[in-house]
């Protein structure tokens, strides 16, 4: 149900300062167990399922085409 820094930072691929700056930027919650951060596997999931459904995002509004005819009118 936990998993440690360690396990996140090889799943994910980052280092363990990343994963552990997540934490203290509280965008990834975790229990201290006295040595050791422990993240929930289910609340990291979420987190990356949010990240990721937040990337899909913003690559569709970048892909939006410009639209040929702008009406705007020109103050000047």
């Amino acid at each position: 149900m936990y998993i440690t820094i360690k396990e996140a930072s090889d799943y994910l691929s980052l280092p363990e300062a990343a994963i552990t700056r997540l934490i203290h930027e509280n965008k990834i919650r975790a229990v201290h167990d006295g040595t050791q951060y422990l993240v929930n596997k289910d609340q990291f999931n979420h987190h990356l399922k949010q990240l990721e459904k937040a990337k899909n995002l913003l690559e569709e509004w970048r892909n939006e085409p410009i639209p040929d005819s702008i009406d705007v009118k020109d103050e000047d």
